[in-house]
């Protein structure tokens, strides 16, 4: 599994002045956690957070998560700070560097530049830590291409709609929900959408934002729902209440992921000289060929990188 296509199902923020919060996240079956050091820590407790937060990568105690840790955006003072005290202390453990706020490419090529003089400096792999710009704004919305394709070490886009709603002047305070007088489409789906093409055009993941009503769980699963439908590849929780429902929204169906693997079987069988060669076959009562292995492709890695299991395998038929 390659550092683009690992599973991010699920994405908690854990403020990195909690040490207490950090401890219990470890435990937790989020697929990503990320250690906050922007909006979740105020000015004062940076330093601390920063000193916390690499202390608790490079201890024993995490799962398979994902570990990211989100710094403070290249507009302050402490940009520089929080990726060499961090990388410095726990880059061996760090798999990236969320990076809120991105306007255009420069930000992305500071942080990637950044990262490699902190490699260098303490050996470590050059590289190895990827990036997870944070489209939070107008602007970066219009960039987003460059962004993408601003480092090879981008691995997933994600969307920051409390931000970005300010930035357009949106009249709602609530998040992950569609303003009021909008009673008709869905209000984000364009921004949505030019996220989500320009991950797959440049081959990175996607990632929604959060649901900030965080005790209303039927309301979190339904607004990750519509995303997980477009194609996103997992959202943000920030409450382990909500690690269970984006886990399952974002996997695909049992049934699914079953019929998925089988079609790759098949189509594998059926086009080698075993098979007879065939481009396209009958399966069951339903045509498949290349562009069925493809639509399966994308459930079976889905589901691989959720660790799924199938629970049936395909059994060559005797007179192929």
């Amino acid at each position: 599994m390659t550092s683009r296509n690992r599973s991010r199902r699920s994405v908690l923020a854990v403020p990195g002045s909690s040490r207490k919060m950090i401890d219990k996240a470890k435990g937790l079956p989020a697929d990503e956690i990320f250690l906050d050091l922007e909006d979740a820590v105020a000015p004062l407790a940076k330093q601390a957070a920063r000193e916390s937060i690499g202390d608790a990568l490079a201890e024993d105690g995490w799962g398979k998560q994902v570990k990211v840790v989100r710094v403070n955006d290249w507009t302050t003072e402490w940009t520089y700070a929080d990726v060499v005290e961090v990388v410095g202390r726990a880059g061996a453990h760090l798999d990236a560097i969320l990076l809120p706020k991105v306007p255009d490419a420069s930000h992305v090529q500071a942080l990637d530049l950044l990262l490699t003089q902190v490699e260098k400096a303490n050996g470590l792999e050059v590289g190895k830590i990827g990036i997870e710009p944070q489209i939070e704004n107008a602007i970066g919305l219009t960039n987003i291409d460059a962004i993408a394709t601003a480092s090879p070490r981008v691995e997933a886009l994600v969307f920051g709609p409390a931000d970005f709603m300010a930035s357009l002047n949106m009249r709602t305070l609530v998040v992950g929900e569609q303003p009021d007088g909008y009673d008709r489409g869905d209000a984000y789906h364009h921004i949505l959408m030019t996220i989500l093409m320009a991950a797959r055009a440049h081959g990175v993941q996607a990632i929604d934002g959060p649901y900030l009503q965080i005790r209303d769980v039927e309301a979190f699963t339904r607004s990750a729902a519509r995303t997980a439908a477009l194609g996103f590849d997992g959202k943000w929780v920030l409450h382990p209440t909500q690690i269970e429902a984006a886990n399952e929204v974002f996997s695909p169906r049992q049934s699914d992921y079953d019929r998925a693997e089988l079609i790759l079987d098949a189509y594998a069988f059926h086009t080698s000289a075993a098979g007879g060669g065939r481009g396209a076959v009958m399966l069951g009562d339903e045509m498949i060929d290349e562009a069925s292995r493809k639509m399966a492709l994308v459930i079976s890695a889905k589901g691989r990188a959720a660790g799924m299991t199938r629970t049936s395998e395909f059994t060559p038929p005797e007179h192929a």
